[in-house]
């Protein structure tokens, strides 16, 4: 006997089977992972430079600026990442 799980896992696949990812396909996703972590952390050291310096110059506003922008540009890069990422499953492993 199939639990229900299984059995609303079966109807999923029914509607909408699992797409196969490629080995081209997870390539890519792998190498913009590593390119979008990397603009990440490169976006943080920065951005926590600058705060740092904020802090040893007492400008307690500044620091709050700039740990709101660092948030903002987190998420606009991984809406990036999420955008790029979605067009290689999309398009067969092509760039």
């Amino acid at each position: 006997m199939k639990s229900a799980y299984e059995l609303a896992m079966e109807r999923l696949n029914k509607s909408s089977p699992a797409v196969k990812t490629s080995a081209a396909q997870k390539k890519a996703l792998a190498e913009l992972d590593s390119q979008y972590a990397a603009k990440i952390a490169g976006r943080e050291l920065a951005l926590k430079d600058q705060a740092a310096q904020a802090a040893a110059g007492g400008e307690v506003e500044k620091m709050e600026q700039l740990a709101q922008q660092l948030v903002i540009e987190r998420k606009k890069l991984q809406a990036e990442l999420e955008e790029k990422k979605d067009a290689v499953r999309s398009s067969g492993g092509r760039k």
